[in-house]
């Protein structure tokens, strides 16, 4: 099995990544909000919609 982060091989204390600091960069884009199951619910898809209007509008 490969580090999912940077494919080196695993190390049976950090699985499964490959040492500690894949296992860190992982829980960071966890904390961030990087990964995210997507939802097909209704109220989910309006709320975004509804964030996504109000977001301030950035230049190109």
């Amino acid at each position: 099995m490969s580090c999912p982060i940077c494919d080196k091989e695993t190390d049976p204390k950090y699985r499964p990544f490959c040492s500690k600091r894949c296992a860190d960069v992982d829980l960071a884009k966890w904390l961030s909000g990087s990964y995210a199951i997507p939802s097909e619910d209704p109220e989910d898809l309006e709320e975004a919609a509804r964030e996504a209007e109000s977001a301030p509008k950035r230049p190109h």
